[in-house]
């Protein structure tokens, strides 16, 4: 690996990047054609902020209509960004068995038994961590119920109704004829966030607010993160490392924050003079409440990458942060749900611990 973070290949390769313009897409294209390979991506409208990069428009449902297009640009490796079920992966496997000699599929950390746990709908004990990439899957194979869907639909297009990593790894991982790699991510954020995870935070250290409050249990709540050109890196080292055929990856930071400690480094790089509230559930407004049981922490263990790919982040968190603070000062959401900030309730419940 290069000082500046850059992957360090032996010969330049052809990758194919599916939903290459996106959020982690674009910092992942940029990486890969900067260290000297010849990339592509596929998506449903030309770009012309990808610059000479090639590009292949079509419906990633209709994957198999495009094999022509995709047999002339001849990748040896092709990146899946956006899949999202097991009837994607299945359109996908049965184009790239003519096309490409190896598969790197993006998955999440949702697969784990942990998260169904968290969400309240997996029974039984909490999952013990840290999470390795053999700790057990989730049996109830529906995370998240349909209207949720729907709502993640509006923001990411390219999600399927039947939404389920499980089976597009199952899939995957299950065809003999192509080398794959699997890469499990956590929640990613930094500039061109879709979620704008940071914005609530913001938005009430630009309100003037001298305290914001935390329940109790989501104070202490640990959950995986990754900041997006450092997920776009660790995806370019297993895109372009042979090691990386046949494994499954975790990737996040280390070591993950409770998250009052998180919001805390958030806003002392906003020099906010202000103070953080924590109380027990049972007294928190219901708009700050989030579902589920967060008894259960999500800490992943992201050793293997590290140990076998030698991927190390080449973004400091401080300056990670940083980036992401600028980027939302800048491009606040289109639309601000004003429930989610409703500050007199939060007040009343202020004034009960005076």
């Amino acid at each position: 690996m290069l000082s500046n973070g850059s992957v360090l290949t032996q010969s330049a390769m052809r990758i194919l990047v599916i939903g290459g313009n996106g959020f982690i897409g674009s910092p992942l294209v940029r990486e890969l054609r900067d260290s000297g390979h010849q990339v592509a991506v596929f998506h449903r409208r030309h770009d012309a902020g990808l610059g000479d990069v090639e590009q292949i428009q079509g419906d990633r449902n209709r994957f198999v209509e495009y094999r022509n297009e995709l047999s002339r640009f001849a990748p040896e490796v092709i990146v899946d960004l956006i899949l999202s079920s097991g009837d994607q992966a299945r359109e996908l496997m049965r184009t790239v068995r003519d096309v490409a000699a190896r598969l790197v599929a993006i998955s999440s950390m949702d697969v784990y038994r942990a998260w169904g746990v968290l969400h309240g709908v997996e029974p039984g004990p909490l999952e013990p961590l840290p999470l390795r990439e053999d700790s057990p899957l989730r049996t109830t194979r529906q995370l998240y119920p349909a209207e949720t869907v729907q709502m993640m639909q509006r923001v990411f297009s390219w999600l399927d109704d039947r939404y389920d990593k499980i089976a597009a790894e199952e899939t995957i991982r299950g065809d003999p004829q192509v080398q794959w790699t699997v890469l499990r991510l956590p929640m990613v954020y930094g500039p061109k966030d879709p979620l704008h995870r940071f914005f609530p935070l913001l938005k009430r250290i630009a309100d003037g607010r001298s305290s914001i409050l935390l329940s109790d249990d989501f104070a202490a709540w640990r959950g995986p993160r990754g900041y997006v050109e450092n997920v776009a890196h660790a995806i370019a080292i297993a895109a372009t490392s042979d090691r990386a055929a046949g494994s499954v990856y975790n990737i996040c930071e280390e070591p993950t924050l409770p998250e009052l400690e998180w919001q805390r480094k958030i806003a002392g790089q906003m020099k906010w003079a202000g103070r953080f509230v924590v109380l027990a559930r049972e007294r928190v407004p219901k708009h700050l409440l989030l579902p589920g049981n967060a008894a259960q922490h999500v800490v992943a263990s992201s050793e293997r990458i590290r140990s076998e790919l030698g991927y190390r982040e080449p973004v400091e968190s401080d300056e990670a942060i940083r980036r992401t603070i600028a980027w939302e000062q800048q491009n606040p959401p289109s639309s601000i749900h004003k429930e989610q900030f409703d500050y007199a309730a939060e007040d009343a419940a202020f004034a009960k611990t005076a």
